[in-house]
C-alpha cells in the first residue's frame, strides 16, 4: 500500500490530506491559516507568496508526511506571481477578484476588438480576476515592476517550483493555464501576443504538461505531480464525469459541469477552463446565491439561514405567487451588471414572512437554474447536479433543488475536495511513472458520502415554479438571454 499527499492552498489556509494510493481513503490530515494580516479585516489583494510555503510548513507539521511518495498540488485560480529573470517576485503576488483591474478588463476587450474576439481567441471574456486583466493593470499602474516581469507564474505553478528546489525548468497544468487569459482551452497553446498586449512585452511562461505527468522530483525523491487550480481539484476530488454539473453555493453561485470540448462565449458567460483529466469544465457564474438568503434573512429580522429554512418550508412551492430576481448585486448571468433585484405578485395572500422566504430560495435556486441553462443550451449534458457549499445542508435548498434543476441532486458530505483531488493527482502520477497505471486513465477512487435526491414526482411542480421565475424575469428583462 503506497500513500499519497495532496495540498490545497486556498486563499485563507493550506489544506493537507494524506491518502491511500488506491482507494483515496484519508489517512492522515493537516491544516494552518496563511499568516496574512489586513489591517481592515478584509481579505488582502495582495499577498506575500511566502506566506503560502510558511502555513504550508506548519500544516505538514508533526511527520505528516512520513512515508508520503509523490504531493499533488492545488492553488487558488487567478494568482498571479510576478518573477524577474533571477526567480524573485517582483512584487507581491495579485490574488482575488481585484476591483482594481476591472476598467483594465474594458480596456483589454477594445484593444482585441471586443468580447467575440477574445471568446475566439481563449475561450473567455476578460474578467477583472484573470491574470491577463491583472497584467494590464501592472502595465499601466506599476510600469517598473511590469518592465522587471519576466515570468509569469500562478500559485500553484509558484508551489510546485519552490517545492521542487527552484528548477530552471517550469511547469503548469491545462487546468491553470486554462484560467489566465492568455491559453486557449480549444487549441491547447499560449496566446503569446494577449501576454504582450497586456502586459506591454513578452514574458516566459510555464510548460504545460499532460494530468499524469510528473513536473519533477524534490531532492529527497519525492515525486510532484503537475498541480492543479482549485476548482480543477475540486472537481477531480468528487470524481465527476460526463453528464455531471457542479452548483457551488457561495454569496455567489457557479455552475461547472465536464464536456468533451471547449466552449466559445462572445457573450462572456461562459469561461471555458480546462479540467484536470484532459477534458473541458465550461463555468457559468451568478454574482447572487447565498447573498440572496442572507439578505432575506436580515429582512426578515432571522438570526441564521437555518431560521430561514424553517420558515420556507412552512409555505409552499411557488411561495402563493411571489417571485424574487435576485439580482441583489447586479448579475453576470444573464449580463445586467447595474441592475437591482425584483419582488414581484405581491397579493394580499402572499404578503406573510414564510412566503417571502420561499421565494428568496427559489428564487437563488431559479438563477443557478439558467445558468445550468446556458450550459445545456450548448450541448452540455446535465444527469447529476453536485450541490456544494453550507447553504446545500438547508432542507429548503434540499426540498426545492432537484425540481426546479430537473436532474438527480447529489449533496456530498463537507470533505476537503481540492485536497483530495491533488491527492488523486499526485496518486496518476506516480502509477503512471511506475507503469502500474495507464497515463491516461486517473485511478478509480471511492466516491464521496452523499444524500442522493431524486425530483421523482415534484419535477412537474418545480418545472411550473419555474415557469412562473422566467415569465417574471422576461417581463422586467426582456431579452436578457438573448
Amino acid at each position: 500500500m503506497g500513500i499519497v499527499a495532496g495540498l490545497d492552498s486556498s486563499p485563507d489556509f493550506t489544506r493537507i490530506v494524506v491518502c491511500d494510493t488506491d482507494s483515496g481513503a484519508v489517512l492522515r490530515q493537516g491544516y494552518a491559516p496563511h499568516p496574512v494580516e489586513s489591517p481592515d479585516g478584509a481579505r488582502p489583494s495582495d499577498v506575500d507568496p511566502q506566506a503560502w510555503l510558511l502555513s504550508l510548513g506548519e500544516a505538514a507539521g508533526g511527520g505528516l508526511l512520513e512515508g508520503v511518495q509523490a504531493i499533488g498540488v492545488s492553488a487558488q485560480q487567478n494568482a498571479l506571481v510576478p518573477v524577474d529573470a533571477q526567480g524573485n517576485t517582483v512584487r507581491p503576488a495579485m490574488v482575488g477578484g481585484d476591483k482594481r483591474a476591472q476598467v483594465a478588463a474594458a480596456d483589454l476587450i477594445d484593444a482585441l476588438g471586443g468580447r467575440e474576439a477574445w471568446a475566439q481567441a481563449v475561450g473567455c471574456v476578460p474578467q477583472a480576476a484573470q491574470p491577463v486583466t491583472k497584467l494590464r493593470w501592472l502595465a499601466k499602474t506599476e510600469p517598473e515592476q511590469a518592465a522587471r516581469t519576466a515570468v509569469l507564474l500562478q500559485a500553484h505553478d509558484w508551489l510546485v517550483w519552490q517545492l521542487l528546489g527552484r528548477p530552471v525548468r517550469r511547469t503548469t497544468d491545462r487546468g491553470g493555464a486554462s484560467s489566465t487569459g492568455y491559453w486557449s482551452a480549444a487549441g491547447g497553446v499560449y496566446r503569446s501576443d494577449l501576454v504582450e498586449l497586456a502586459l506591454g512585452h513578452a514574458a516566459m511562461l510555464p510548460e504545460v504538461i499532460g494530468p499524469s505527468q510528473a513536473a519533477g522530483t524534490t531532492p529527497e525523491g519525492l515525486l510532484i505531480s503537475a498541480g492543479t487550480g482549485e476548482t480543477m481539484a475540486a472537481a477531480f476530488g468528487l470524481g465527476i464525469g460526463l453528464g455531471d454539473a457542479v452548483v457551488s453555493l457561495g454569496a455567489s453561485g457557479s455552475v461547472m459541469a465536464v464536456h468533451p470540448e471547449a466552449l466559445m462565449d462572445g457573450s462572456g458567460m461562459i469561461t471555458s477552463l480546462a479540467d484536470a483529466t484532459g477534458m473541458h469544465l465550461p463555468v457559468v457564474t451568478t454574482l447572487n446565491a447565498v447573498r440572496t438568503l442572507r439578505g432575506a434573512a436580515e429582512l426578515l429580522s432571522l438570526p441564521d439561514l437555518e431560521s430561514l429554512s424553517d420558515l420556507a418550508m412552512k409555505s409552499t412551492p411557488g411561495a402563493h405567487g411571489l417571485v424574487l430576481l435576485p439580482y441583489l448585486e447586479g448579475e453576470r448571468t444573464p449580463n445586467l451588471p447595474h441592475t437591482a433585484g425584483t419582488l414581484s405578485g405581491l397579493r394580499r395572500e402572499s404578503m406573510k414572512p414564510e412566503h417571502l422566504a420561499r421565494a428568496a430560495f427559489e428564487g437563488m435556486l431559479c438563477g443557478l437554474a439558467d445558468a445550468l441553462d446556458v450550459l445545456r443550451g450548448r450541448g452540455v449534458e446535465v444527469r447529476r447536479v453536485f450541490l456544494l457549499g453550507a447553504a446545500a445542508e438547508l432542507p429548503a435548498v434540499q426540498a426545492a433543488a432537484p425540481s426546479l434543476f430537473g436532474a438527480q441532486v447529489v449533496v456530498p458530505q463537507p470533505a476537503d475536495y481540492a485536497a483530495i483531488g491533488a491527492a488523486r493527482q499526485a496518486a496518476w502520477a506516480l502509477g503512471a511513472t511506475q507503469g502500474t497505471l495507464d497515463p491516461r486513465t486517473p485511478p478509480l477512487w471511492q466516491g464521496p458520502a452523499a444524500q442522493v435526491l431524486d425530483p421523482g414526482d415534484e419535477l412537474a411542480v418545480g418545472q411550473a415554479v419555474r415557469q412562473q421565475y422566467v415569465s417574471v424575469r422576461e417581463q422586467t428583462h426582456p431579452g436578457a438571454f438573448r
